[in-house]
């Protein structure tokens, strides 16, 4: 049964690692991109972690569209150092993972960061950085819950799953799941956004001085396995009414926005049949304009 209950749910968006490819063909044009070609300020894609999207991997389509936008994008190599991330205005960490848990996705999941670099990292936001933080089912939610605490957001090391179907999640306007905030404006009424598809990640609670993005209405549950992707009869399990899977706060100078998804950013292609999962998908259209409107917020063009 655990096998049969492992196959059905991993379905097309729980695919091996080795069946998942980015998308090269996607490339949304930017009709008003921040800067000129290069000009813009330095965006770092941690890949010094074990990291499960990286900016030439399955973070490529990620990385393609912050450069057309103008920004300079670089992978961030080693542990996170104070004057080196200096050097940058937005730091991008998605999927970090412990050693122990690059192969083995089961418990334990202990964070993918010493606690100076957590340090480093929580000044560095505090003195006017700019942290994206996303991690998504386990072992990348366990990983990032220390991180994410130092800012007082509480990730949650499991799935977020709607009840009622299978496949994306949607977030929009009309249900109240996707919360209209200045993220979701954007620079003026054409950067607007209306609906908004995840795939699976985790969900989790946020501080009183941030503002939620994607908040979870009562079709879905929290699932806490043991192991990723096989759910039992044992395995914990609770409503997800009110907890989110994005949001956002000024945190002293600096800002910050978390999610418990990653793979609504990729452009990714999945399994033999290369099933479009992310940005690239017809039902996840606004999904592009959401990830401008997080840098660009980040990057303090808005309030």
């Amino acid at each position: 049964m655990k096998k049969i209950m492992l196959i059905t749910l991993l379905g097309v968006f729980g695919t091996s690692s080795s069946q998942q490819v980015a998308d090269e063909s996607y490339a949304p044009i930017i009709s008003s991109p921040e800067y000129e070609s290069g000009k813009g300020p330095i965006v770092f894609i941690d890949e010094g972690h074990h990291n499960f999207h990286t900016k030439n991997g399955r973070y490529k389509g990620f990385s393609n569209i912050l450069e057309s936008d103008g920004y300079i994008v670089k992978a961030y190599k080693g542990a996170f150092e104070k004057k080196k991330l200096e050097t940058g205005k937005i730091l991008v960490i998605s999927n970090a993972q412990n050693e122990i848990n690059v192969q083995n996705w089961y418990l334990p999941n202990p964070s993918a960061f010493t606690k100076s670099e957590i340090k480093n990292i929580e000044q560095w936001v505090h003195e006017g950085g700019s942290l994206f933080l996303i991690a998504d089912h386990m072992p990348m939610a366990g990983a990032a819950q220390d991180l994410a605490a130092a800012f007082k957001f509480e990730f949650t090391n499991g799935f977020a799953m709607d009840t009622l179907i299978r496949g994306p999640a949607y977030f929009n306007i009309k249900e109240g799941t996707l919360i209209e905030s200045n993220i979701t404006k954007g620079r003026n009424s054409t950067e607007n956004i209306t609906q908004i598809a995840t795939f699976t990640g985790q969900a989790f609670k946020i501080p009183s001085d941030a503002k939620p993005i994607l908040v979870f209405n009562e079709r879905y549950v929290n699932r806490l396995p043991d192991t990723a992707w096989v759910f039992e009869k044992k395995t914990p399990v609770y409503n997800a009414k009110g907890l989110s899977q994005g949001a956002y706060k000024k945190y002293g100078k600096g800002r910050i926005v978390a999610f418990g998804e990653a793979a609504m950013f990729t452009t990714q292609l999945a399994g033999p049949n290369k099933i479009k999962v992310g940005m690239n998908r017809d039902d996840a259209k606004e999904n592009y304009q959401l990830l401008l409107n997080i840098i660009h917020w980040l990057d303090q063009k808005f309030d």
